[in-house]
């Protein structure tokens, strides 16, 4: 149920072709789960969903449970995120028919890091933020993805400039990357939240549109841009935390 001055009332203004968008997003899922099936009915299954908690990965967990798909879901749970992104990953869980795995950083590694770093070393340095980002992201992401063929992401063209070439699957890198929401707006997403009565983050109601840990993330202004409440005081160019960037490959096994 909207209210006035919430996200869905504020955002929900479907494309002229969302019908078309929305099938698209569902065949691309439907595809995702008959290829990258295991081995046995609703046995474990080569394709995983990397929901962040945020709009657009919500929209893809319900598209995934309404249409039975055996896709597995996880979460990055990096120990900085904010109280309403924990209480949507505990309701979440709780409510989702597709199992929804959390992964945690390495306790010792993020000790370690931050009595030699400080807790907020992230302001001192791109250099720093990007190690925060790989102890808290990078690591956990490359546990959740082995043994996976494919992971689906919300990424869309319209986030940013550099997400303006997001395919809808993307086979570029070893591990098939698929982006079912690649040619949705964000007004197509909240739509499909509205049409739906979707569960989302309460954070997007206080102009939080793009939602990651609670010391790099702000609710931005009118007419900035969508991801200028992350990571605010550095250069545009470095905005990616590494999880969508094609510089390495993941690692097969995880640190140890």
């Amino acid at each position: 149920m909207s209210t006035p001055g919430n996200a869905v009332s504020l955002n929900a203004r479907p494309s002229t072709d969302y019908v078309i968008k929305l099938a698209e997003a569902q065949a691309v899922l439907s595809q995702a789960a008959a290829q990258y099936a295991g081995d046995t009915p609703r046995g474990p299954t080569r394709v995983t969903q990397a929901n962040s908690l945020g709009a657009e990965d919500m929209v893809i967990s319900h598209m995934i449970n309404r249409l039975h798909l055996n896709i597995d879901i996880f979460v990055l749970d990096t120990g900085r995120l904010h109280k309403e992104t924990l209480d949507l990953l505990s309701s979440f869980q709780a409510e989702s028919r597709a199992p929804v795995t959390v992964y945690t950083p390495s306790n010792e590694a993020v000790i370690d890091f931050v009595t030699r770093e400080g807790m907020d070393a992230m302001y001192k340095s791109i250099g720093l933020r990007k190690s925060c980002c790989n102890v808290r992201k990078m690591e956990p992401l490359g546990r959740a993805l082995q043994g996976k063929d494919a992971w689906i992401t919300g990424l869309r063209r319209e986030q940013s400039g550099a997400r303006a070439e997001v395919p809808l699957v993307d086979t570029s890198e070893r591990r098939t990357k698929i982006n079912p929401l690649a040619n949705w707006t964000w007004g197509d997403v909240w739509h499909y939240i509205r049409e739906n009565d979707a569960a989302y983050n309460p954070l997007h109601d206080q102009f939080f549109p793009s939602i990651g840990c609670e010391p790099c993330t702000r609710a931005i202004s009118l007419g900035e841009d969508f991801r200028a409440g992350r990571w605010w005081w550095e250069d545009e160019a470095a905005k990616e935390c590494g999880l969508h960037v094609k510089a390495t490959a993941l690692p097969e096994k995880a640190k140890p």
